[in-house]
């Protein structure tokens, strides 16, 4: 049986901001965790959905329709093909969740993608 994975373990693993791990694998997902400060690129994802999980502290997802910051607990899905821009000011954003793709999927099916971010 595998075991539990222990986020606080990788988080502590991880001395840069923006620099993902890889902590499970979920379909054909990769489940990450990340360190947050400062801007990431803005980007879009044309084939995926976005999962952003807050486990502890902020983080500003910035958006054409304007800036959405989530908290600890609390979720939001960017759609497929929506430009974004995950934003920390101070670092102490939360683990979120992003599950990157390992490889696209070829499917119609809409394939979540999520990340897991915390402040540093």
């Amino acid at each position: 049986m595998p075991s539990p994975v222990d986020l606080p373990a990788v988080l502590a693993t991880i001395d840069q901001p923006w620099s993902p791990r890889t902590v499970a694998v979920l379909d054909d997902y990769d489940l990450r965790v990340v360190h947050t400060r400062g801007e990431f690129t803005r980007h879009s994802h044309p084939e995926t959905d976005e999962v952003f999980l807050v486990l502890s502290g902020s983080l500003t997802i910035r958006m054409d329709d304007g800036d959405l910051t989530l908290g600890p607990g609390q979720l939001y899905v960017v759609p497929k093909g929506t430009p974004h821009q995950p934003y920390s000011p101070d670092g102490r954003a939360p683990p979120v969740g992003h599950p990157g793709p390992r490889r696209r999927p070829k499917t119609a099916r809409r394939e979540p993608r999520a990340l897991a971010c915390s402040g540093t």
